[in-house]
């Protein structure tokens, strides 16, 4: 393979043999043992034409389609630096990715009915009948992948955004029985419409963004939520995207296989490390717990160690992984980590967490909150899928005390 031909490692072998705190202790219910409800009313209502501002018009007309913003783009638009950081992402993993427009769009719209959200789902079901998708297949994506009708790979392509969901990772037979029909490029653009689409999700049910006006398509209301899944694998202990040259830690020599997708992953991760206004240990607190909870040890690591510096900031990294149970948070603190457990759950927060955080955040702050917790959501599902492996010297997760 040429010097930049991503590289997949295709194995069942080894996975990592050293302890790790174990799930009962301090980790919460793992998603899909119930469809998670959208709100009906918006929390920040959509931003109206006579509210906007030059920089407002400039990004609709930037990111949306044919000058027309939509409702989710016009309650982005209270923050404007989270549009030009969530957008590039969304539209290459909308419309230029390498996968087939249908493959894309059986990935956002399985996504958006394990989430149980109307806004991605009306949008998407609107794109996939453009497509010739037709009323029946929509609903056996509701069904999911064991529903009689789908071909090889969309079977596969189901199952995975349910493991994603589930476990926040892929098995072995998965990746390998998808890596059969796709290159490493779209294996780990396959990866991210998922996870991404996970995030907006949890975006759209926090802040209340509802379907838009004419649209017509909802989740079907008569197909039984379920998601079955294998248990979760233990974390691997080889990569299967093998990062690539250079002196960089792994996540982004691993993500510079693919230099396309990069380019445009790189604005989500900035906003949150660059140029969000919450303070360094809120964001830490919630990248440590959401990490956590989706079991990802390199998430955990970094951000334990040279990336978030969490003791730099006051935090003890053992009170993180007991949640907002410890002792010592402030009430706020304590509805942050609450409100990262639901959002991992749940896909949103509830309306309690909700009004406890407005009370104490502005708007910006309370949007860039939810931002960094389901961002960071999405990078773990993608940490844990791809092995990406410990660095020299990186901590470990705490071992927890038995309960």
């Amino acid at each position: 393979m040429g010097a930049k031909t991503c590289r997949v490692v295709l194995c069942v072998a080894a996975f990592i043999s050293a302890p790790i705190a174990t799930e009962a202790q301090a980790t919460i219910e793992q998603p899909g043992s119930r469809q998670p409800v959208a709100l009906t009313r918006p929390r920040i209502p959509p931003l109206q034409e006579g509210q906007m501002t030059d920089v407002h018009r400039q990004l609709v007309a930037k990111f949306s389609r044919g000058g027309h913003a939509d409702n989710g783009l016009k309650t982005l638009l209270h923050v404007p630096e989270i549009v030009d950081g969530l957008m590039p992402y969304t539209i290459y993993l909308s419309e230029e990715s390498g996968l087939s427009p249908r493959h894309r769009e059986l990935l956002v719209l399985r996504t958006a009915w394990l989430c149980g959200n109307q806004a991605v789902w009306s949008s998407h079901a609107a794109r996939a009948r453009k497509l010739g998708m037709t009323a029946s297949e929509l609903r056996r994506i509701a069904e999911g992948p064991d529903a009689s009708g789908w071909d090889a790979v969309e079977a596969i392509l189901l199952r995975l955004a349910d493991q994603l969901y589930r476990n926040s990772s892929v098995t072995d037979a998965t990746w390998q029985a998808l890596a059969a029909y796709y290159d490493a490029f779209r294996l780990m653009d396959a990866v991210e419409t998922v996870n991404h689409f996970l995030m907006i999700s949890m975006l759209y049910h926090s802040f209340g963004v509802q379907p838009d006006d004419g649209a017509t398509d909802r989740l079907p209301t008569d197909v039984p939520y379920r998601v079955v899944v294998p248990d979760r694998e233990p974390p691997r202990a080889i990569a299967r995207i093998a990062p690539g040259p250079g002196n960089g830690i792994a996540v982004g020599r691993t993500f510079a296989q693919h230099p396309k997708l990069t380019e445009r992953w790189s604005p989500r991760q900035s906003f949150v490390n660059r140029v969000s206004k919450l303070s360094p240990r809120y964001r830490e607190m919630l990248i440590l717990r959401i990490g956590w909870n989706c079991r990802s040890e390199y998430e955990w690591a970094q951000h334990v160690g040279r990336v978030g510096r969490a003791r730099d900031h006051g935090l003890d990294p053992v009170r993180i992984a007991e949640g907002p149970a410890a002792a010592g948070w402030d009430p706020l603190e304590r509805t942050l980590l609450r409100a990262v457990d639901e959002l991992y759950r749940d896909t949103t927060i509830s309306d309690g967490a909700w009004s406890a955080l407005a009370d104490r955040l502005d708007t910006g702050l309370l949007m860039s909150a939810v931002f960094t917790a389901s961002t960071y959501r999405a990078i773990s599902m993608s940490l844990n899928t791809y092995g990406v492996q410990l660095e020299p010297g990186d901590e470990r997760f705490p071992q927890m005390p038995a309960r």
